[in-house]
């Protein structure tokens, strides 16, 4: 029930294309046109903007280090005991964009004087944002510009930025001014009642210790009370261009400046390449040991190394860091230019933001804006992590090890709950502490543990890593499996029941027995009692260290296999479907025809009791259980949960529309599918929810690829074999992507609407067996031969 909005963007297969300027389209296109490296992010927003620019300042410039953050306590106007203390909120890092050009003394703007010619592209194959135009000035000067920049996927803490200046019909003198600058941007929009927006972080907060400067270097460090943080920025410049060089430096309360002004001659290309870096140093970290003007030198040594490369140098490291990514990550549509922009717009800011470290996640925004305060969710491991799973194993595994390495913090929440034993993980969160000040939809999401046990369970069976079962995995599963026990009660027929808790749909929240929650919960149990016992053969020091680290009792495990097997879950005989909890469908159905269309999203225009009394979905709950453990439940009752639930949700969460493409595709509702992939697919690009201003949707993101993959194409994984089920969609001629699993890759080939029209071609690996539909393949490589072997099935 989103409005839709015209693409803005023309279709191109590897390109976002910005074909003339628009300031209306400013705070999606800062969104749409950032660049990050999984630590550091910065939105696309122009150069000029902000250094006493007026109506083409950008209104929400921002620069991001993922797992940087502000702690400031949250103010209720009713406390209770155990409510969530303080919020995280990603810090926005000082301004290193900043350049201003002047040419004879007149400023370069956007809104003054005359644009002749203008493009701004991001590559997805180069990872470069470049805005190329011809601007003359009010005096009548006229200049081709071209700007390119970069933020390095090699070195974290880089970006660089490259701008060049040709005068086309005159002679003249050319001046940059660039800055470093730690003032905070403005909120792009008022936020009102809007929950999906940034709370904004406090100046005060962040107090500038020092600001250096030099002929070629800007040098600023900060430090954030709150949090502890200290963070180092630093900026270093080199000039091309022919004839003397001239440089001023001065500084400000917020930063520093420095000025280059050179000569150049009609017809004549004067470059100036920026490069900027950003460190941030936590509390616990023994860089904390070193003086500030330690750390300060340390920027400096960076600063003059990297500035040894040229643009050109850093440029085709990034692009063969991105032919290596998609490599295995491409998905090739054919017949639908929109479509195939749209996906790999996506796997393109997934892959931008993702954190690298094992200490930081992925925020719902990405690093592209600071929308829910650059918090990380469940979206992770249900929605993001499937793509980099079969696709960049070895990406997947550091987003799990961050939970683990917030376990501490999972456990001392369960005790602020009142749960003796195990963890219970935050429902959002940076650092580990819960940070959600509305529990009824955050932390009674207690799903959250079985979401990310899943997530576990299928690394560890896509992979076969051993290593990170006994080091992190175990672990995970085995203390976060204790809250279920703790949380839930056998009732007096002897079923296991989960009270008052909220599942995924945030319209209906504080229940009993939510279906979702009961089958994550009940899978998570009998997973833990199956590590348990993988433990005991295949690492028995392991499970004695886990034994004596959680104090685990000889008990517990048979008391997980129980649970496990005696869970309730919901169901109406009398429609023949899952309920979504106890009593959701004794409640009256929302009254969709009287609602107006300009009052969705529902959040935004009801009190959350009004939308919690009413049988209305934010998004897929009971569909979501279907699709997890697709196996546990049949094809009939599928498409009848599908048709009772899609008729009351509204997918007023971008988390919804996936996950009903994926089961409409399972139950043959082929145009539905394809019409729900459609929304996904261009989510941000479109806008369909009007708010991509605040970041990108990287859940959503992570859905376009399950729309293709498990959707189309049917990928299941059973009995630790994959099983594919590939059809074509109305409107596409083609397709074909790459899954990694169990150390082989093999791509799939959806050539027509054939019904096995499909090759399986093993790309490099040991053979692989796998199932098209009720068929068993081989997979095997070519004897003697660099070539793979393609299989094609046909029935």
């Amino acid at each position: 029930m989103s409005q839709h909005i015209p693409s803005f963007y023309p279709a191109d297969p590897w390109q976002l294309r910005e074909t003339h300027y628009a300031p209306e389209q400013l705070p999606l296109s800062e969104t749409l046109f950032a660049l990050g490296n999984g630590y550091l992010g910065i939105r696309g927003d122009f150069e000029e903007a902000g250094l006493g620019s007026s109506s083409d300042a950008a209104p929400s410039s921002g620069t991001f280090l993922n797992g940087v953050y502000t702690s400031t306590p949250i103010t209720y106007g009713e406390k209770a005991y155990g409510y969530a203390t303080h919020n995280q909120c990603m810090v926005t890092a000082p301004n290193g964009k900043l350049i201003e050009l002047r040419v004879d003394g007149e400023r370069f703007c956007l809104d003054q004087g005359e644009l002749l010619d203008y493009e701004r592209t991001l590559d997805f194959r180069t990872g470069i944002l470049q805005r190329k135009l011809t601007w003359r000035s009010p005096t009548g000067k006229t200049l081709a510009i071209t700007i390119q920049r970069l933020v390095s996927l090699d070195h974290q803490h880089l970006s660089v930025i490259h701008y060049q200046v040709t005068p086309i019909d005159f002679s003249g003198c050319i001046q940059w001014l660039s800055g470093l600058d730690a003032n905070l941007p403005s909120t792009p929009l008022e936020e009102g009642d809007d929950p999906r927006a940034g709370s904004g972080v406090s100046a005060g907060d962040i107090e500038l210790l020092q600001r250096q400067g030099s002929e070629d270097q800007l040098l600023l460090l900060q430090h954030i009370h709150s949090s502890g943080f200290e963070l180092a920025s630093g900026a270093t410049h080199r000039i091309n261009a022919a004839g003397d060089i001239r440089v001023n430096h001065s500084s400000s309360n917020s930063g520093a400046q420095v000025e280059y002004s050179c000569n150049a001659a009609k017809g004549e290309t004067v470059s100036l390449t920026k490069y900027l870096a950003y460190y941030s140093f936590a509390t616990d970290n023994a860089e904390l040991t070193k003086s500030n003007d330690d750390h300060l030198q340390d920027l400096r040594s960076h600063l003059d190394n990297v500035a040894t490369k040229n643009f050109a140098a850093y440029a085709s490291q990034q692009q063969k860091n991105l032919e290596n990514f998609w490599s295995t990550a491409d998905i090739e549509v054919r017949g639908d230019p929109s479509l195939q922009q749209g996906i790999r717009f996506n796997l393109f800011h997934l892959y931008q933001s993702l954190g690298r470290d094992g200490k930081t996640n992925i925020a719902a925004k990405g690093l592209s804006g600071d929308g829910y305060d650059g918090h990380y969710f469940w979206d992770t491991e249900i929605y993001i992590l499937p793509f980099f799973l079969y696709t960049q194993p070895a990406m997947a595994r550091k987003l799990l090890e961050y939970r683990h390495h917030i376990l501490d913090a999972a456990r001392q929440r369960a005790r602020d709950l009142a749960i003796a034993k195990g963890a219970l993980f935050p429902w959002r969160t940076i650092g580990g502490d819960e940070c959600s000040a509305y529990y009824p939809a955050g932390t009674a999401q207690y799903h959250i543990n079985a979401d990310i046990a899943y997530a576990v369970q299928r690394y560890f069976d896509a992979t076969g890593d051993a290593e990170f079962m006994r080091e992190y995995g175990a672990e995970i599963v085995l203390e976060s499996a204790r809250l279920w026990i703790e949380l839930g009660n056998y009732d007096y027929q002897d079923h296991f029941c989960i009270n008052t808790v909220t599942g995924p749909d945030e319209y209906t929240a504080l229940v009993n027995n939510n279906f979702y929650t009961n089958v994550m919960a009940k899978n998570h149990l009998a997973y833990a009692y199956e590590v348990h016992q993988w433990l005991a053969e295949e690492s028995p020091e392991t499970l004695q260290l886990l034994i004596d680290k959680l104090e685990l009792s000889d008990d517990e495990p048979k008391a997980w296999q129980k649970a496990s097997a005696q869970m309730f879950l919901p169901f109406d005989q009398t429609l023949g479907i899952h309920a979504q909890d106890d009593g959701f469908l004794d409640k009256k159905i929302w009254d969709f025809n009287n609602t107006p269309a300009e009052n969705y999203p529902l959040l935004l225009h009801y009190h959350p009791l009004t939308i919690y009394r009413h049988q209305v979905c934010k998004q897929a709950d009971v569909l979501l259980a279907l699709f997890l453990h697709s196996d546990q439940f049949s094809q009939e009752q599928k498409q009848q949960d599908f048709d009772y639930y899609e008729a009351i949700t509204t997918h007023d969460s971008t988390l919804s529309a996936c996950i009903h493409s994926i089961i409409a595709s399972e139950v043959g509702y082929t145009d539905k599918a394809q019409a729900y992939f459609q929304q996904v697919a261009r989510m941000d690009l479109d806008n369909h929810h009007n708010n991509t201003q605040y970041g990108v949707h990287t859940a959503c993101m992570g859905g376009a690829w399950m729309c293709m993959v498990n959707g189309f194409a049917g990928l299941r994984i059973e009995d630790e074999q994959l099983h594919f089920n590939p059809y074509l969609p109305p409107g596409m001629e083609g397709y074909t992507f790459r899954i990694q699993f169990k150390g082989s890759l093999i791509e799939v080939d959806v050539r027509s609407k054939a019904s096995d029209d499909v090759d399986y071609t093993l790309i490099s690996g040991a053979p692989l067996t796998i199932q098209h539909r009720d068929k068993e393949i081989h997979l095997h490589p070519s004897a003697g031969a660099d070539q793979p072997t393609a299989i094609t099935s046909i029935a």
